[in-house]
């Protein structure tokens, strides 16, 4: 198993190289589009079950569980702004258990000027994400999976297209409790920029994640690390230079980053609790995005996310409140139901 794992983390690393937002295409591949993931800190995995949404972040999760799975997925923002992921899950004989999925944005009306500031009509931007994903069980213990995704963008009178795949595998042992799975994602090209000769490289990334389920307790631990292809994530101002302190008359350097904060800046933390069989309660924290997005004089509980699964007979329904600083957050609301229960 960790042979196969280490074989697909050099492999993929010999191609991608780290991006953290704002120099990349498509920037809709990093948003989360389901409230489980959400109320987890972002992104979440490492758990497998039923659920399509793990497929469809992870697909060496796939399984055959997910068939006639269906899920539907919506952020409640402010303004006009809407975005959302629906999916599905099926089997198919002699081939295997796939997901298929449209993740999209539509950011709502916007008004069209000229130069001078003269309304000249007005236009809706809307993005798309369409893909596939297929898993495979090597043995009991570990499977490996692959997405395909077709990416749209249209801007205005400017538009784009590009695909990305993820490769990813797992290890999973259900009687201890524990899976281990390595996932690269958004690995792909811009075929069509929207400005001829403008091209920029995809939101590449490597994630890992380890989850213990506590065998007598109703708690699932996981430490997920992100954006393992980029070592240092925090940010150094190029235009900063050294002080000189006017009590002692020594200069003070610019600050550099620690080795505990860079690494640090790469984990995650999440917790579910499994309080009753119907009922799981969900709590997550990511460093690094407290550190980018948190205000410095009042950083409150940025970084910190929660969240709540419900389960009824034919459906089950999930929460995701993610906190980004004290002046913006994220609400998600999942539907899921399988659609061979609803039938009957």
């Amino acid at each position: 198993m960790k042979t196969i794992l280490l074989v697909l983390f050099f492999t993929c690393s010999l191609f991608l190289f780290g991006q953290t937002g704002g120099t990349s295409s498509f920037p809709m591949l990093d948003l989360t589009y389901n409230a489980r993931s959400a109320g987890l800190g972002g992104d979440f995995i490492s758990v497998r079950d039923k659920d399509v949404n793990m497929g469809i972040s992870n697909p060496s999760l796939v399984n055959v569980k997910m068939d006639k799975q269906v899920t539907f997925n919506t952020a409640l923002l402010s303004g006009s702004i809407n975005y959302g992921a629906v999916g599905y899950g099926y089997d198919i004989k002699n081939v295997g258990t796939l997901t298929s999925y449209i993740k999209y944005v539509a950011y709502g009306k916007f008004d069209r000027t000229n130069i001078n500031g003269t309304a000249d009509g007005s236009f809706y931007p809307f993005e798309m994400i369409a893909g596939t994903s297929i898993g495979r069980e090597l043995n009991p213990r570990i499977s490996i999976g692959a997405s395909v995704n077709l990416l749209y963008s249209q801007l205005e009178i400017y538009n784009s297209i590009g695909v990305s795949v993820d490769f990813a595998g797992t290890y999973h042992n259900e009687d201890k409790g524990v899976l281990v799975t390595i996932l690269a994602k958004n690995i792909g090209y811009q075929f069509k920029t929207y400005v001829k000769g403008n091209r920029n490289p995809l939101s590449t990334e490597i994630q890992a994640a380890v989850s213990y389920k506590v065998k007598h307790a109703p708690f699932r631990f996981t430490l997920l690390g992100h954006h393992l292809n980029k070592w240092d994530l925090s940010y150094n101002n190029p235009n900063l230079e050294p002080t000189l302190d006017q009590l002692t008359g020594d200069i003070i350097p610019v600050p550099i980053t620690g080795l505990l904060e860079i690494i640090g800046r790469h984990f995650s933390y999440q917790l579910e609790v499994l309080a009753t069989k119907n009922i799981d309660l969900r709590f997550g924290f990511d460093y690094q995005r407290r550190k980018e997005l948190a205000l410095e004089s009042r950083p409150g509980i940025s970084g910190f996310s929660c969240g709540l699964g419900l389960k009824f007979d034919k459906f089950s329904l999930d929460y995701g409140f993610m906190i980004y600083s004290r002046s913006g957050f994220n609400n998600l609301l999942t539907l899921s139901t399988d659609i061979s229960k609803c039938r009957k």
